[in-house]
């Protein structure tokens, strides 16, 4: 009997998988993190040096601060700082007119006023910047008139000395109230009509030739009548700065 001839042994496809062969679980890979984009990403060296120079500046502005205080403190105890002291010395009337026309009432008016100045400081020479020098007339009414004003030049004062300051103001038909007008004349001629000086200026100090200021204040002299000014009852100044007040 014939041998029958082999059958060729067929070759298995690839990726061919056995049914009779389990299956077995696989791992699966780690999970990948989301690409974040450049502007998310965190900077820590950059935060790092804005921390470091934030905390030098604060440090820097806490030294600053008690070097000033500390100096301020020195100079205070050392020098005693004191502001200067004014005191009206005079007051005149040269010329006094109040003249009532058809279009209405018109005032012509001088002044002639002297304003002592004391330097309280033995160990401080002061300076004075620009001051402006204001003059008016109270009769009662909420605004008082103004009888002109005028600009002292800066100047400077010495140790413990007094200086006296002169100025004149004046108006040159300046047209009042009716009523204001008689009243002012009235009381002109009865001597009771209240004057008030007004300065304006800056005041500082010289230390070895250095400035410390100018420290602006205002002055109020007057408020007396020229009854009480002719028997040489000279009203005291009120000195006005930074809120408070030294009456001198």
């Amino acid at each position: 009997m014939a041998e029958q001839p082999l059958k060729p042994v067929l070759q298995k496809p690839p990726g061919y998988r056995d049914p009779s062969r389990p299956i077995q679980p696989g791992t699966r890979p780690p999970p990948r993190k989301p690409a974040l984009p450049p502007s998310f990403k965190p900077m820590k060296r950059r935060r790092s040096c804005c921390r470091a120079c934030c905390c030098f500046l604060c440090v820097f502005f806490l030294v600053l601060v008690v070097v000033v205080a500390v100096a301020f403190g020195l100079f205070y105890l050392w020098f005693q700082p004191r502001l200067p002291v004014f005191h009206l010395q005079s007051f005149q009337i040269p010329r006094f007119t109040v003249t009532a026309k058809a279009d209405g009432t018109y005032l012509d008016a001088q002044t002639v006023t002297r304003v002592e100045v004391k330097n309280p400081n033995g160990k401080l020479s002061l300076f004075y910047k620009q001051s402006t020098v204001k003059v008016t007339f109270s009769v009662g009414h909420e605004e008082d008139t103004e009888v002109g004003s005028k600009d002292v030049p800066e100047f400077t004062q010495g140790m413990a000395n007094t200086t006296s300051i002169k100025v004149e103001t004046g108006v040159k038909n300046q047209l009042v109230d009716d009523g204001e007008g008689r009243q002012l004349k009235a009381r002109f001629h009865s001597q009771e009509l209240v004057v008030n000086v007004e300065v304006r200026s800056g005041v500082g100090f010289f230390v070895d030739g250095l400035r410390i200021g100018p420290l602006g204040v205002k002055v109020l002299c007057g408020g007396v009548s020229l009854k009480k000014l002719e028997t040489g009852d000279m009203p005291k100044c009120t000195v006005t700065t930074l809120k408070w007040i030294n009456i001198s």
